[in-house]
């Protein structure tokens, strides 16, 4: 089962085409791009800590997630093109994600204190997900994008979520959206696993 805002990811890598053949023009390491979206995941993470309360800081988090998907889509497709594809690309890339997960989405505790645990389960779910996407490579499979609650998918939700808190949505709706991304990420969890199990050997991929 692949169906995930991934599969949009073609689409969105041809509509990076300019900015990438500027950034191949420029010289930019992959790795520059993988850690500054994690050093821009990380202030803005601690800012929404910091002044939970500014609400400007909250009307941005869809556009904030954006740019943190253009960022991710684009070191890999430098890294594609300018045939620098490392084994520390590749771990820097896995271990980014995750942090930059921690960075963006811990925050929502501060903004919905009273769905803690919902939203702490939905992140812990969030890297079990990374995790087990990445241990597909452990069995020279390769590496596992099921969804239907990726990387893109997360992004899409926890957006959705802060949103609609600003829109005054009730409390009880908010939960039940919650339990739609538990149960969602929990499928996930088993359709890589799955997908880890049944795929032929490859030969890991890295960049």
């Amino acid at each position: 089962m692949k169906i995930s805002v991934y599969q949009l990811k073609p689409a969105f890598q041809r509509s990076l085409q300019p900015l990438l053949q500027w950034l191949l023009r420029s010289g930019v390491h992959p790795n520059h791009i993988t850690l500054g979206a994690l050093a821009i995941c990380i202030i803005y993470g601690a800012a929404l800590i910091c002044w939970p309360a500014q609400k400007a800081l909250w009307i941005i988090y869809p556009l904030m997630m954006l740019l943190r998907m253009m960022l991710n889509a684009l070191d890999g497709m430098l890294a594609n093109a300018a045939q620098l594809r490392t084994r520390l690309g590749a771990l820097l890339n896995e271990l980014c994600d995750v942090l930059a997960d921690i960075a963006v989405y811990l925050p929502l505790v501060w903004l919905l204190p009273e769905h803690a645990i919902s939203l702490l389960i939905l992140l812990a779910l969030g890297m079990l997900t990374e995790f087990t996407g990445v241990l597909a490579v452990s069995v020279q499979a390769a590496r596992a994008f099921d969804g239907p609650m990726g990387k893109s998918d997360r992004a899409v939700l926890f957006s959705v979520l802060v949103l609609l808190q600003l829109a005054g949505v009730s409390t009880q709706v908010l939960l039940w959206l919650q339990i739609l991304g538990i149960a969602l990420a929990t499928l996930t969890v088993a359709n890589r696993f799955r997908s880890a199990l049944r795929a032929p050997q490859t030969p890991p991929d890295s960049h």
